[in-house]
């Protein structure tokens, strides 16, 4: 599943390196672009669903029915995801992990994407996560990832809960990826991390919002932990 909003210099670089035998479908979930990303995906024959709801979650909430295969690989088409890599996902979700990171942070690999508060957001979110949830991710917010399909359902990712009373006090739209990390360390599933690089941003914009998704995730990552006390 590839997750665009206006990407096509990324889309035109990366996408003609994903080889179309490695996976079953190539889904791409796009936020209304309006630069020709969806036009080009089209052109190129991949699957072309265009959000109806704005907002990262929304996108992948609408896109999960759509989804053929029995693993998902969430992808970034802005360079930033090397797609000499899925291979490697690939092999080691082969297994028996139930999910598989693209790791910028573990062994020798490093983000040439990273800046001062983005590389000690991500530790910190890293840190905090494997602290209050036992995990053991040296990266539990990327977007690099393989996992089962029906962890989505499991982990209860498809509804609004995990996310909505966050983007109601911080007036955004978050992701899914740190709820995900979050309750596959919950629930004990077996994940494992590969070395995987992230390379320099091509074209478009960043598109973080570096205060409110801080303080959003904060807030879901240690509401996590109040709430599995609960029970």
């Amino acid at each position: 599943m590839v997750l665009t909003k206006n990407e096509i210099e990324g889309m035109r670089a990366i996408m003609p390196q994903v080889n179309r035998d490695w996976c079953d479908q190539i889904l791409i979930v796009d936020g209304n672009s309006t630069d020709g990303t969806v036009e080009y995906a089209r052109e190129m024959g991949y699957d072309v669903h265009v959000q109806r709801a704005p907002g990262l979650r929304r996108a992948y909430q609408e896109a999960w029915p759509l989804i053929r295969g029995d693993y998902v690989i969430t992808f970034s088409p802005d360079g930033n995801s090397p797609p000499e890599y899925i291979p490697q996902l690939i092999g080691r979700i082969q297994e028996g992990y139930d999910m598989v990171i693209g790791s910028r942070y573990f062994g020798e690999a490093s983000s040439e994407d990273d800046d001062i508060i983005t590389g000690f957001g991500n530790w910190l979110f890293t840190r905090m996560i494997n602290t209050l949830h036992r995990g053991n991710y040296t990266d539990a917010m990327t977007i690099f990832r393989i996992y089962k399909k029906n962890l989505f359902y499991e982990l209860g990712l498809h509804k609004d809960e995990p996310y909505a009373r966050y983007e109601k006090m911080f007036f955004t739209s978050i992701g899914v990826e740190p709820i995900l990390s979050v309750r596959c360390a919950r629930m004990r599933l077996r994940t494992a991390d590969i070395a995987c690089p992230e390379p320099p941003r091509i074209g478009g914009q960043r598109k973080l919002q570096i205060v409110r998704w801080g303080l959003a995730y904060m807030s879901q990552v240690v509401f996590e932990k109040v709430r599995a006390s609960r029970y």
